[in-house]
């Protein structure tokens, strides 16, 4: 039997399986609360607590990039990952002790939550990329079991998506704010599960078909005396606290306004452009699909846009305007549980799409990568549209079935495994070699871009009965003032300036939003147009890609 005839998966794949879905259970279920602890606990006003939360999930797209870097530089993947998990456990119990001094000592309680999403940006720096990269090496080059590994490993992202959301919701997200602190805390134990598991079994499980160890510090800095190999030296704590201060105080600077990550991310891509295309080695082919590579990035920033209202506007209407009681067993069903019905549709559907697409093309019938991103960006339209009429006409203080937020998530999970997967690869293909890391860098940009944004478009949502009911009890009566059915006085501005609660209708490039079915149709028209501009630039990409497809 030849090296790439083995059959069956090593037990390592397995390994990094746990690893992976406990990291993803700590993520996905602090997500899951995080704008709910904002706005319940915190107090933040909405468009605040949307911005902050856009800004923080963009870092998190961005602080591999430095990870990534330092493991193949100086750590290896092992000691990064244990390093980010340690820094990711401590910063869910910063968020433990911010979520239960919050009402006895806020302005300290604001410290540590800022410091706690400064810790989770870094940790997640050091983690999320190494632990990927791990899975391939298990493997032989070319070995035909390489794919379906990381296939497997994917499940392993989903169902920690699934359970994070479902357990930490559980304990954290009870209609009290006080139990929020359990849901950070059962974030933490999953940190501390997976840097076990990888410690328990790395040296017998996590080796290659040679039985090395996988992972472990770069050959050329085996015997190198730099301080950076040691986690726990001068020149690395700095750098970690450093990092850590600027993740901080890019969040405040952010969220108030003062200064945009968008700023960052237009300066890092305009450093990537000017890197690659001064390169006069690059062959025309290679210029082409680098173009098409920079293409599909930018309509991917209008998927993960709308998309990723999961954890922010949508978590709002879940919690305010979704009917969440179970007659049959008599149940209130936590609003964060929502956040795992996408993982859940992932595990059921993704199989199935892997079977529709070999299908089709057995019989050429496959769309085309980028048509498959244009078909992605109609799904997420088509979800939007069906849950904006789910909501039209309906008053701001009545509640709809559980079932328009499940179809419109089965709808998004349709498009995800149409883009985010085949885009993926797409990149992989196309970029040349010397450019690869880099342009996997443009990709996971493109991710944070739209993060940034999703968080300014959440912002938007229409004053809802939170608002009303908080102006209803200062004695104003909000919908007349927003309605323009009442004069806006300056005392009255004033008070709702205090409570937090705007005084007019948001809008976005001259439309006005007076109603969720006005907010939702905002996606909807977004998407729409994404997808067909990008169905008219399919065949002009094709020639760009130059045989790739």
């Amino acid at each position: 039997m030849s090296k790439t005839e083995s059959k069956g998966h090593p037990a390592g794949l397995y390994v990094l399986f746990g690893i992976e879905m406990w990291e993803r259970f700590n993520y996905y279920g602090m997500r899951a609360i995080l704008i709910y602890f904002m706005t319940d606990a915190l107090m933040y006003a909405k468009p605040f607590a949307s911005v902050l939360y856009g800004g923080y999930t963009s870092l998190i797209y961005l602080t591999p990039l430095i990870g990534g870097y330092f493991a193949d530089r100086y750590w290896g993947n092992k000691r990064s990952i244990v390093f980010g998990g340690i820094v990711m456990a401590i910063a869910e119990l910063v968020l433990f002790v911010c979520a239960s001094t919050y009402h006895s000592s806020p302005e300290m309680s604001t410290w540590l939550f800022y410091i706690g999403l400064g810790g989770m940006i870094a940790g997640n720096g050091f983690f999320k990329p190494n632990i990927s990269s791990m899975v391939g090496q298990l493997y032989y080059p070319g070995d035909r079991r390489s794919d379906s590994a990381y296939t497997i490993f994917y499940m392993g992202i989903n169902v920690g998506g699934m359970l994070g959301p479902f357990i930490c919701g559980l304990v954290g997200n009870t209609g009290d704010p006080a139990d929020f602190k359990w849901g950070f805390l059962a974030g933490s134990i999953a940190m501390v599960l997976s840097v076990i598991t990888l410690k328990i079994f790395q040296k017998k499980y996590i080796i290659s078909p040679e039985n090395k160890p996988v992972g472990d510090t770069p050959e050329h800095m085996v015997n190198h005396p730099s301080p950076l190999k040691s986690r726990v030296s001068f020149p690395v704590m700095l750098g970690l606290f450093g990092l850590i201060a600027f993740a901080m105080g890019l969040l405040y600077l952010h969220a108030n306004n003062i200064l945009s990550i968008s700023w960052l991310l237009l300066v890092s891509l305009a450093i990537i452009l000017y890197v690659i295309f001064s390169d006069k080695t690059l062959t025309k082919i290679e210029r082409d699909r680098v173009i098409a590579i920079f293409v599909v990035s930018f309509f991917v920033v209008f998927f993960w846009s709308a998309y990723e209202q999961t954890g922010a506007s949508l978590a709002f209407f879940a919690a305010e305007q979704t009917n969440l009681h179970i007659n049959a067993i008599d149940y209130n069903v936590p609003p964060s549980w929502f956040q795992s019905i996408n993982s859940f549709f992932i595990l059921i559907f993704a199989p199935l799409f892997a079977w529709m697409w070999l299908k089709l093309g057995s019989r050429k019938l496959e769309p085309s990568s980028p048509a498959k991103m244009a078909i992605g960006l109609f799904l997420v339209a088509a979800g939007y549209l069906w849950i904006a009429y789910g909501v039209k006409d309906v008053a701001p203080n009545v509640k709809v079935s559980m079932m328009w937020l499940t179809v419109m998530y089965a709808l998004h999970t349709w498009g995800e495994l149409c883009l985010s997967p085949i885009g993926l690869s797409l990149v992989n293909k196309l970029a040349p070699i010397k450019f690869a890391s880099l342009l996997m860098a443009v990709w996971f940009m493109a991710n944070a871009a739209a993060n940034v944004f999703a968080g300014k478009l959440s912002a938007l949502y229409p004053p809802g009965p939170a608002e009303l009911k908080k102006a209803s009890d200062a004695g104003i009566d909000l919908q007349s003032i927003l309605d323009k059915k009442i004069a806006l006085t300056p005392e009255l501005t004033e008070k709702l300036t205090n409570l937090e609660i705007p005084t007019s209708y948001s809008s976005f490039l001259g439309f006005q939003i007076h109603t969720l079915y006005d907010f939702f149709m905002l996606f909807v028209v977004m998407s729409a147009i994404a997808s067909f501009v990008l169905f008219v630039l399919v065949k002009w990409l094709l020639r760009k890609m130059h045989g790739m497809r």
